[in-house]
């Protein structure tokens, strides 16, 4: 299982959405969290609404500060903030330039949704190809 934190600006849309596919699809390689460089007082009902049309209820989740995880490691971090990340415990640092839907409308929070569950799919069928490989390695 590889530790995964997605981060963006306030954790109420792009990274809540990424969490979110995270937890779904990918449970069997990936450890998913999320948090924002400074944390929104809730997720965007937009985000919300967005993501139950793929059948992923986001209404019990809340944003979190990135500060709030300082105690914690993730072999992974996607920065979608557009911003550098400040020090964080993470092996590795992706950028995915993806752009912010905050104060949008439903339609671009679609958009925005299917970008990022597109980026979340291929990171997922990465992790597999590369424990596949490590566990054919192994086998004698």
């Amino acid at each position: 299982m590889r530790k995964v934190l997605f981060v963006c600006v306030g954790n109420s849309c792009r990274s809540q959405m990424a969490e979110g596919f995270a937890r779904t699809y990918g449970r069997d390689v990936i450890e998913a969290a999320s948090a924002g460089l400074c944390a929104a007082s809730a997720v965007a009902a937009e985000t919300i609404q967005a993501m139950s049309e793929k059948n992923i209820d986001l209404s019990a989740y809340s944003p979190k500060s990135l500060r709030s995880l300082s105690t914690r490691t993730f072999d992974l971090a996607v920065n979608l903030s557009g911003f550098a990340l400040p020090d964080v415990a993470a092996g590795e640092v992706i950028e995915w330039e993806i752009p912010d839907p905050v104060g949008c409308g439903i339609e671009t929070h679609r958009q925005v949704r299917d970008q990022i569950e597109n980026r979340v799919m291929g990171l997922i069928l990465d992790l597999r190809r590369k424990t596949r490989s490590r566990s054919s390695a192994a086998d004698p």
